[in-house]
């Protein structure tokens, strides 16, 4: 069983411009305070304040969670590239958004009243895969980077160990709190970070949710703000917490069609009508999602099985639909979409 498909750098573009473009897309959104969606519940107009005041470090790039994402690519691209030309700047936003009394804003943030679902779970996963990437980067900055970062962390490890043993049913659609999702990144940091207690809890979590999972409603997929794929998503997280021989009898189960490439649905790009939609320009997401789940799942699978090649080809059909997002240059997208794509590419 995997532990870290992400310790090393393991993605190639084909575009060799890409990872400075992607680089310079996300810089541009950090630093953008507004327009700006809070998530927040008032408990007195004491409570308002602009984003910068109530989210020291994450308050750019439309949202709390897309920040954190958005960061994710820097400090991912980072490590996969030395050379990057856009290096210093990274690194000077690191400084600022990774400073004790930034994070220490962001933590009291934690501790007003009504914030016990803040961002759960999608946020909260990134949040980890944030920290998990941090720890996997070998240099000094790095390292101080990643000690800054710890008490924000440590409080949303706190809270998925308070939450899971709660949820009897798990969140299935395919938008931010899907469970499978906030699993998969929260398993990551609990690998990287050697957090057994936490590891198990994870796997317990998505054994106890999806293993007894058959005949996946794939076909309704996708719905019309989706981003993730409900079926695909759960069949990634479970190639991660099974060993190769049951995962392979566990998705025959739970996606029987895959040869057959069935249902189409499923194996087609989603159509984008309108890119400057915030909610329908998801669908860009979505295929982008759809790849990197469909390269993740095949890669669990045991070399000759006949569905490596139908879900690489759909991988690759989706990839290139998501692409067109990444190009259009509309705000809706550009604030997230880029952090998909590096998904995708890996």
């Amino acid at each position: 069983m995997t532990t870290d498909r992400r310790a090393t750098p393991g993605f190639a573009f084909a575009q060799p411009g890409l990872p400075e473009r992607f680089a310079t897309i996300a810089l541009a959104n950090i630093g953008c305070e507004f327009p700006h969606k809070l998530d927040q519940v008032l408990s007195s107009s004491a409570d308002l304040a602009t984003p910068r005041k109530l989210h020291p470090s994450f308050h750019g790039s439309y949202d709390w969670h897309s920040c954190v994402h958005m960061h994710w690519l820097l400090a991912r691209l980072r490590r996969a590239y030395p050379a990057l030309a856009s290096r210093a700047a990274i690194d000077a936003q690191f400084d600022r958004s990774f400073g004790l009394e930034a994070i220490a804003g962001e933590i009291a943030f934690l501790g007003r009243p009504h914030t016990q679902t803040f961002e759960r779970t999608y946020g909260w996963a990134w949040l980890l895969e944030l920290a998990a990437e941090l720890l996997r980067a070998d240099d000094a900055q790095a390292r101080q980077w990643s000690a800054s970062l710890a008490p924000l962390t440590y409080s949303f490890v706190g809270r998925y160990l308070a939450y899971l043993p709660k949820v009897r049913y798990p969140i299935r659609y395919g938008i931010h709190a899907n469970s499978a999702f906030g699993l998969e990144f929260a398993l990551d940091y609990a690998r990287v970070s050697g957090e057994k207690m936490f590891e198990d809890a994870c796997i317990d979590s998505a054994k106890r949710w999806f293993a007894a999972d058959r005949d996946a409603p794939a076909a309704w997929e996708p719905s019309g703000a989706d981003f993730l794929s409900p079926a695909l998503i759960e069949a990634l997280l479970m190639s991660r917490v099974m060993p190769a021989s049951e995962f392979a009898a566990w998705l025959a189960s739970f996606l029987p069609g895959i040869v057959e490439r069935r249902p189409s649905t499923l194996f087609t790009p989603a159509h984008v009508a309108d890119r400057t939609d915030p909610q329908i320009v998801h669908l860009d997401g979505l295929n982008l999602s759809r790849a990197w789940c469909m390269r993740g799942i095949a890669h669990a699978l045991r070399d000759g099985d006949a569905r490596t090649t139908v879900l690489r080809d759909a991988a690759e059909a989706h990839f290139a639909a998501g692409m067109t997002g990444i190009d259009s240059g509309e705000f809706v997208g550009d604030h997230w979409l880029a952090s998909f794509a590096l998904l995708a590419v890996e």
